[in-house]
């Protein structure tokens, strides 16, 4: 088999045009999505909510959305397509989230994630996020804890560190090839 050569990802808002290519990634994503009007409602009236997208030729491979209320920006989801999932997509929305919550002022970032997905919480301790607290019967398809993850401060000379070393080994490594021949979800 032949390795395909990496191709460009970029991360940028989400528009209203791309909600189609975000919900079909909620629905293959998680067992309870978010119902299709509730992006639109989130990008045309949340104030406090900015999305982001990442895109590969135009087509949208990964999402996730930030409130930011007061000096805390949760991020509320994130997801990967299954076919993109393992080549650093969600590692580069991550940082394009500290990006976007250094600029608005943010002291930290927060967000739950299920006790049971251990890929999302290695990710996230990888980008130092540390288990703050748990939210009792959280998700409401099995009734899953969820684990309140969140950074020291942003400004924090050590967390600012980490993420700049990061990013220059994610800079320094190929960009996604794509989906595998099995893709799930489309």
């Amino acid at each position: 088999m032949v390795a395909r050569p990496p191709v460009r990802l970029v991360i940028d808002a989400m528009r209203l045009e791309d909600l189609d290519e975000v919900q079909a990634i909620e629905e293959v994503s998680f067992s309870t999505p978010w119902p299709p009007n509730a992006y639109r409602s989130e990008l045309m009236t949340n104030r406090l909510a900015s999305y982001l997208v990442g895109r590969v030729d135009e087509r949208i491979v990964a999402y996730g959305g930030m409130w930011l209320m007061v000096d805390e920006a949760h991020i509320t989801t994130f997801a990967v397509h299954p076919g993109w999932r393992r080549q650093r997509v969600g590692e580069r929305l991550l940082i394009a989230f500290f990006d976007l919550a250094r600029d608005r002022h943010a002291r930290e970032l927060t967000l739950e994630v299920r006790l049971s997905n251990l890929a999302a919480r290695r990710l996230y301790e990888k980008y130092g996020f540390r288990p703050v607290g748990l939210r009792p019967r959280y998700y409401s398809d099995n009734n899953e804890d969820a684990l309140i993850m969140t950074t020291e401060p942003i400004a924090e000379p050590r967390l600012r560190a980490r993420i700049e070393r990061l990013r220059a080994a994610l800079d320094e490594e190929p960009g996604p090839t794509g989906p595998g021949v099995t893709e799930a979800g489309g």
